[in-house]
């Protein structure tokens, strides 16, 4: 495994394990079999309503709970500083955990300044070891960090090598602020996994395409989550530590940015009502 060291030196391992869209009822089995391969590194969030799997994973699976390292979300109907702080202690709950190692705002909508005091006030307490936000595009994330206390020590966003965040990835360092990819495989949009560079690439190592694309965002220093429900696929995504990429193929693989989302759109009018919409259900 590889690490980073955020702003305020907690360690966080490169690679993952994401359940966005994994159902409550795979949620264990799933996050059990990624921990027997080897991640010790779970991402989840209040949105995702698999938290409570994800907890009973962690609390039978046998790896000392100072192993792990455990992520998770405020959704935007708890956004506010009230609702914010009780969802932290239902998370924790939920996780079976008295503390997560990364909590962040999930997406940047309703009260998020509330929410952030929220997160400030459990890291003060012990509660989380690192807080950050998600999904904060340049000008919101510049916004929200020039106002707060303890400055965000990670931004999770849609990163992959079709959208590879080149101007946030500026903007993030010079706040010293991690960057951290969800969906870093593009969920297989525009070929990826059959991507003629990638896998000419991967030949050369005896690796696919898949491994490549995420050794890439590792090489580039960005934190990735894949996600996968079948163990075969967790234990590829998981071997990405026994090759290197040249300079020459990173600078390859960088052109295969298009330098737009490929999922949605945060600044488009109709993604605003949605999300609004989600945080009054």
């Amino acid at each position: 495994m590889e690490y980073t060291t955020l702003n305020n030196g907690v360690r966080m391992p490169m690679l993952g394990y994401g359940v966005f869209q994994i159902p409550a009822e795979d949620t264990k089995r799933c996050v059990s079999d990624a921990i027997s391969v080897g991640y010790r590194s779970i991402d989840t969030a209040q949105g995702y309503y698999n938290e409570e799997g994800v907890g009973e994973a962690v609390s039978e699976c046998g790896v000392p709970r100072e192993e792990l390292f455990l992520t998770t979300k405020i959704w935007i109907s708890n956004g506010g500083y009230e609702k914010a702080k009780a969802s932290v202690d239902e998370s924790l709950r939920k996780l079976k955990t008295d503390y997560v190692d990364l909590l962040l705002i999930h997406q940047p909508f309703n009260d998020y300044y509330g929410s952030y005091r929220a997160m400030e006030e459990a890291y003060k307490a012990g509660k989380a070891r690192a807080i950050g936000v998600s999904n904060f595009m340049p000008d919101r994330f510049i916004d929200i960090a020039g106002f707060v206390e303890i400055p965000p020590m990670v931004n999770q966003l849609e990163v992959h090598v079709f959208q590879q965040q080149k101007i946030e990835k500026e903007i993030l360092k010079k706040h010293h602020t991690q960057l951290m990819a969800w969906s870093p495989l593009a969920q297989g949009k525009n070929e990826l996994f059959s991507n003629g560079l990638l896998t000419a690439i991967g030949e050369a190592y005896q690796k696919t395409a898949a491994q490549v694309a995420l050794r890439f965002l590792i090489q580039s220093g960005v934190v990735v989550i894949p996600k996968s429900s079948h163990k075969d696929r967790m234990e590829e995504n998981f071997n990405l530590f026994d090759f290197q990429l040249t300079d020459g193929e990173m600078n390859q693989l960088e052109a295969l940015d298009l330098g737009r989302s490929q999922f949605i759109d945060h600044y488009a009018p109709e993604v605003a009502e949605m999300f609004v919409g989600a945080g009054k259900m």
